[in-house]
């Protein structure tokens, strides 16, 4: 189609706004706000008694009422001319939420002040926000995590929303003591149960999952975000991974569907979604994907003058001999992931084979749909792109990619090119899609390592969420986060980060890093939908060197539940239940499963 005819489009695509708008205003579910406890006091500025009291009692219980009979229960800190009381409290996991801090009552009954430092790290909580003499220091960038608080004379005040997992608390006021009664955090936090499970004989990849779906159900806020500390945003490409965390944990979620409705009234065609010409596309893929998991076909149908329009815009954008052109007519950065930015090659590779991966998401959905115009179109754009081949050049985001799609010109050296070195070059956003590749190569045993060594280094390293970034070559001598570093330490958060993330500014909670959840769920416990609403699936679950695995999937009719245990004879033995209106099939036999009845 030609720019023409995008162009006849828009005043359809108009049309479903007003519906789009109504669906984001209506979809916010309740979030749940849950009082946390500090686990431990990791420092204190002075222990010798003098500027700091009676500290334990910030560890043990409280009702959350402060009383006049609380002098003898309260912490009491007091600083001096150029010597601050403070300490610094860890929650024992990452959380988005905010502190309440609880006073007590003091001779004086003026108001003190209060600095409050929120971490993700130890570092970071004991971190100055001063960006412009040091650009690894922290930011109050999307949401404040260094600020100063007035707080009341026998009483308490709430405060801060980031993501967190230590507080450092430093009294401002001198020469005066201050009652510290009690910290405690505030958590907000879905109360959607999980319904998908997975558990097998390696611990290390039942903590990777659990993990990875911790990481993604604290960005399901109001949208889905890719970081409740930075980028609380809604990016489209950054949404896939989490949006395959969800399908397989909770199954649907109405805030996946405000966040891509939000991204509709957001990006009128001719735009690009986050202004990247990838990222539609990610939206586009995320329909087709989202659509065979739930089967919400009145859903889709709404989305449909608006993938029309954009699976026009992106055939404008391939040349007669098939060769994907994107930004070249439309403003809109060419982008993959931040660690292949700087490479055009690369990108052009990534992008051919995700056009190819647009065009044939568009094809499926333009089948759901029975809309003959689009199926003819993408079909079309296909033919010319099968003319082409991707090129793995030595990279490992190009390479899988090139694999996803089908259109490398070498499967066998590209699946080399991945496994090269181990778990360098790997990212935390474009690994999902390196182990999607070696699953298809029929390297899942390859894939379950590079994921312990890779994802399970930030567990080794204090993480209870996955990050935004990971160079795995810095890991042999980093620190944990969840400690002081010492002098012959890396410290992996100060020192690591790159671009836009340098430093301290680096998410240690970035959805885009769940990709594990969703890979365990689908190859190992071996689930995944054939037909729209997983009417019906494929149940073929993979042990390698594993003893047994057990699990659920979430479909639209309940929870499918697998169980896997290798016999004597070294062969597996499966059980399957299935709730009624859900087939499921062997990928070996193609028949249906009768190993346990279904309900």
């Amino acid at each position: 189609m030609t720019m023409t005819t995008i162009k006849t489009l828009l005043p359809r695509l108009l049309l479903i706004l007003p519906a789009v708008a109504v669906s984001v205003a209506g979809a916010r579910a309740d979030i749940k706000e849950t009082p946390l406890s500090p686990t431990r006091i990791v420092w204190m500025s002075d222990t010798t008694g003098t500027d700091i009291k009676n500290a334990d009692v910030l560890l043990q219980p409280f009702s959350g009422q402060v009383s006049v009979n609380d002098a003898a229960k309260s912490a009491v800190l007091v600083s001096h001319p150029g010597r601050k009381a403070s300490v610094l409290l860890d929650f024992g996991k990452e959380i988005y939420g905010g502190l309440k801090i609880f006073s007590g009552m003091p001779k004086t009954q003026k108001s003190k002040q209060l600095r409050v430092c929120l971490g993700e790290s130890v570092t970071e909580a004991m971190s100055d926000v001063d960006i412009d003499d040091n650009p690894q220091n922290p930011t109050n960038e999307h949401s404040l995590r260094d600020f100063i608080v007035s707080v009341p004379w026998l009483g308490s005040v709430e405060c801060g929303k980031s993501g967190f997992r230590f507080a450092r608390i430093d009294v401002l006021d001198t020469d005066e003591p201050f009652e510290l009664r009690y910290v405690e955090a505030r958590s907000f936090l879905r109360d959607d149960p999980e319904i998908g499970s997975f558990e097998c004989s390696d611990q290390r990849l039942n903590d990777i999952w659990q993990t990875g779906a911790y990481t993604v159900k604290l960005n399901m806020q109001d949208y889905v975000w890719d970081g409740i500390k930075r980028d609380r945003l809604v990016w489209l490409g950054d949404m896939h991974p989490e949006v395959m965390t969800i399908a397989s944990v909770w199954g649907e979620m109405p805030v996946v569907n405000k966040s891509l409705d939000y991204a509709v009234t957001d990006t009128p065609l001719p735009g690009w979604m986050n202004n990247m010409c990838s990222y539609s596309i990610w939206w586009l893929i995320i329909h087709r994907d989202l659509y065979l998991y739930q089967g919400n076909i009145d859903y889709l149908r709404r989305q449909q003058p608006y993938i029309r329009g954009l699976v026009a815009q992106i055939d404008s954008h391939v040349d007669k001999n098939g060769r994907e052109q994107l930004g070249s007519k439309l403003e809109g950065q060419r982008f993959l992931d931040w660690p292949t930015s700087e490479s055009p090659e690369i990108i052009a590779s990534g992008l051919q084979s995700m056009t190819y991966m647009a065009m044939k998401a568009a094809e499926d959905i333009a089948g759901y749909l029975d809309d003959d115009e689009m199926l003819a179109d993408a079909r079309a754009c296909l033919k010319r792109m099968d003319k082409v081949k991707a090129k793995n050049l030595g990279n490992k985001q190009a390479s899988a990619l090139g694999i996803i799609s089908g259109r490398i010109d070498n499967p066998a050296k590209a699946t080399a090119v991945i496994e090269e070195n181990g778990a360098d070059g790997f990212s935390t956003f474009y690994g999902y899609y390196m182990l999607e590749a070696l699953a298809m190569q029929g390297k899942k045993d390859e894939a379950m390592k590079l994921m312990s060594d890779y994802w399970g280094a930030m567990l080794d390293l204090g993480a209870t969420t996955f990050w935004e970034d990971l160079k795995y070559s810095d890991v042999a001598n980093a620190a944990r986060i969840d400690e002081f570093v010492p002098s012959d330490k890396y410290d992996i958060h100060a020192g690591g980060g790159a671009y836009c993330y340098k430093g301290l500014r680096l998410s240690l909670c970035h959805g885009w890093a769940s990709g594990p959840t969703s890979w365990l769920s689908r190859h190992v416990l071996g689930v995944r939908p054939l037909e729209p609403g997983c009417a019906t699936i494929e149940v073929d679950p993979y042990l390698g060197n594993l003893e047994w695995v057990k699990g659920a999937f979430p479909t639209p009719h309940g929870a499918v539940e697998v169980e896997v245990t290798r016999q004597a004879d070294g062969s597996p033995l499966c059980h399957v239940k299935a709730p009624r209106g859900v087939k499921v099939v062997n990928k070996a036999s193609g028949d249906v499963l009768t190993y346990d009845p279904v309900r």
